[in-house]
């Protein structure tokens, strides 16, 4: 069977790689179709990859700009030149861009044989810093981008269940399963160096304007109350100094590392931390981050305000405290109670899930449930 995958962001590459190692090693015959411009780096990239083909897509600069939206229509209609040019039985799409809906849904209609599959990695303009925007035209259009098309697809995947019952309406008459975001596991020496005198906590990832860094402060000021309270910052973004600022202000300190890649320097600062912050603005619609998955590989529990998916993992398996808008008293008391031995569970439990739920063989045990194979 020939498998046409089409993504548009360097971002979701670690899941479209295991997708495409998944339908390799049963046999397909697999194409990558991609942008060859990178979101984080903003910038072209010039490396070649086995099975990929690199579209030439028009840059941008700003993530909030008419530059990007004519960017991902721009890589969406390139995208299926190529599309039509394979001819491929599966038509396996990663979704946003929203554009990318419209045209598999209209490839889908003129080639009806073709098993079409839809990924869902993001909601936009949801998960968007701009507020409620479901009744505002511009962002109503670009929604129905997306929603008036995925009727097409013979199957829907989201990367998390809230993306399920934000869209129960439009989901409700096709087939639909949930695939979680994987990692391959490190090799980096998981060993817990924990201070007990004191609260070492964690930041992972980009400091953009989705974090809730009002909350963040919060935390750490009360935890700080209690016992003298570190925040560790593995990452970068146009936030960073109010961040950092703003922890200061508290009394607790800041060691900020900056951008890590290196597996093991990473694990030496996840050995070192209590938890790790898992912190968004209400109004970000996200069930699973990147970072917390990054964080249960590396054994490290998380102080979490991510509903949905995140909270039910937290609840169900003892990895961390649920933070919302009124119980910050109630967690910060809990984290003053504990001893060792809750940590060291803690950790150990936060490993167990990463291993059930996100990790290589889960993810391949998923996509078997689906494709069959």
């Amino acid at each position: 069977m020939s498998v046409v995958i089409v993504n548009c962001f360097d971002t979701y590459e670690d899941r479209v790689d295991l997708i495409n190692e998944f339908f390799t090693r049963n046999g397909h015959d697999v194409t990558v179709i991609q942008s060859n411009f990178r979101h984080f780096k903003k910038e072209f990239r010039k490396e070649e990859k086995k099975n990929t083909v690199f579209v030439n897509t028009k840059p941008y600069y700003k993530n909030l700009s008419g530059a990007r939206l004519y960017s991902h229509y721009n890589f969406a209609k390139n995208a299926f030149i190529k599309v039509e040019q394979i001819k491929p039985d599966l038509l396996y799409v990663l979704l946003p861009p929203n554009s990318l809906a419209k045209l598999a849904a209209n490839y889908k209609k003129n080639n009806m044989p073709v098993k079409l599959v839809f990924d869902l990695i993001d909601l936009w303009p949801e998960t968007m810093p701009v507020g409620k925007v479901e009744n505002v035209p511009p962002f109503t259009f670009w929604k129905s981008l997306r929603n008036s098309n995925l009727k097409y697809a013979d199957e829907i995947i989201t990367e998390c269940d809230l993306y399920q019952s934000v869209l129960k309406k439009t989901l409700s008459k096709v087939r639909t399963n949930t695939i979680y975001l994987a990692k391959e596991d490190s090799t980096a020496e998981k060993e817990p160096n924990l201070d007990f005198n004191q609260i070492n906590l964690c930041y992972l990832g980009s400091i953009n304007n989705i974090i809730d860094i009002s909350k963040i402060k919060k935390l750490v000021k009360e935890i700080h109350k209690i016992k003298q309270t570190t925040l560790h910052i593995i990452g970068d973004g146009e936030n960073r100094d109010t961040l950092i600022n703003e922890i200061k202000s508290t009394g607790a300190k800041v060691v900020y590392h900056g951008k890590i890649f290196n597996t093991n320097e990473k694990q030496k600062i996840f050995n070192m931390c209590h938890f790790g912050l898992n912190i968004m603005k209400e109004s970000v619609c996200v069930g699973l981050t990147m970072k917390s998955i990054d964080y249960f590989q590396a054994g490290l529990p998380i102080i979490n305000s991510i509903k949905a998916d995140t909270t039910n993992l937290v609840n169900e398996n003892y990895i961390g405290f649920n933070l919302n808008h009124n119980n910050l008293p109630e967690v910060v008391e809990d984290i003053s109670k504990m001893g060792a031995s809750d940590f060291l569970l803690m950790r150990s439990n936060t490993r167990k899930t990463f291993k059930n739920l996100f990790s290589i063989s889960a993810f391949d045990r998923q996509m078997q449930k689906v494709f069959g194979h």
